[in-house]
């Protein structure tokens, strides 16, 4: 929503930062140490690839943050501040599937 280029400009390193800081060595992280449990103590049963179906989920939706960032850098952003809130919630819901399916283990 900010209206002046110096904001805007301030709100594209500050994402940038986030992104390529934060979430993409945690993405980085989160799968070396899901694969490092899954070989080392070999759980089996189909909750798990439910949960991994879930894992995938996540990382096509961490690399379409990318693109996203992509376009705001280059000032093709056409997307409300109201969609943006709406797809941050996203990965909320699936995180509480993956927990679910590795805590209870339905199937």
């Amino acid at each position: 929503m900010a209206e002046d280029a110096a904001s805007r400009e301030r709100f594209k390193i500050m994402e940038r930062k986030l992104y390529w800081g934060i979430m993409a060595p945690g993405a980085a992280l989160t799968l070396v140490f899901g694969m490092w449990l899954w070989l080392g103590y070999g759980f089996t049963g189909a909750w798990l690839y439910a949960k991994l179906g879930v894992v995938l989920l996540l990382v096509a939706y961490h690399l379409y943050c990318g693109k996203l960032l992509s376009d705001f850098a280059r000032d093709r952003n056409t997307r409300s501040h109201l969609w943006y809130r709406w797809f941050n919630e996203v990965p909320v819901a699936f995180l509480a599937v993956a927990v679910v399916l590795a805590v209870v283990k339905p199937f």
